[in-house]
């Protein structure tokens, strides 16, 4: 009889870059239809993202990144998530977010229900809102993230 895996190989990737590459504990994932809570020795499946937070599990702390749209593959060790757009917590400008948040509530008031503006807005403001949530849970107060480190951890992954 075959044992359960007692890890998950998490990978987080996007069009532009190879966001994540971590062996974690569990993993809790932002699906269409509501979050997703995954454990080692999970069923197999694909599932659609929507837009939310990702948090992980490693043996000494939990970390955070957003996830806008895209596609999970879960299997019993391993977890893959192919999304349009993600960044960790540690790399959101803070500030850049509440002012994206302020611009997009303000196209929303000038906006007619069911107009392309109108839709455009309310993404703009759920995506700004996400990145904020992200940031609070990861604890991170606001500033510009830094270019030159987040190359560096891409490169060591």
């Amino acid at each position: 009889m075959a044992t359960l895996p007692t890890e998950i190989e998490l990978q987080v990737v996007t069009p532009e870059r190879h966001v994540l590459q971590e062996t974690v504990q569990s993993v809790e994932v932002p699906g269409k239809e509501g979050y997703l809570g995954i454990l080692p020795g999970h069923a197999p499946l694909l599932t659609e993202l929507g837009i939310g937070t990702l948090s992980y599990k490693t043996a000494s702390a939990t970390r955070f990144l957003t996830v806008i749209h895209g596609y999970a593959e879960v299997l019993p060790d391993r977890v893959i998530v192919l999304a349009e757009v993600s960044e960790r917590a540690e790399e959101i400008n803070v500030e850049r977010c509440r002012a994206a948040e302020e611009n997009a509530r303000a196209q929303l008031a000038k906006a007619s229900a069911g107009e392309t503006e109108w839709k455009d807005a309310s993404f703009a403001l759920e995506r700004a809102l996400v990145r904020l949530q992200t940031a609070a849970k990861a604890g991170t107060s606001g500033g510009s993230s830094n270019a030159s480190s987040v190359t560096s951890q891409e490169s060591s992954h």
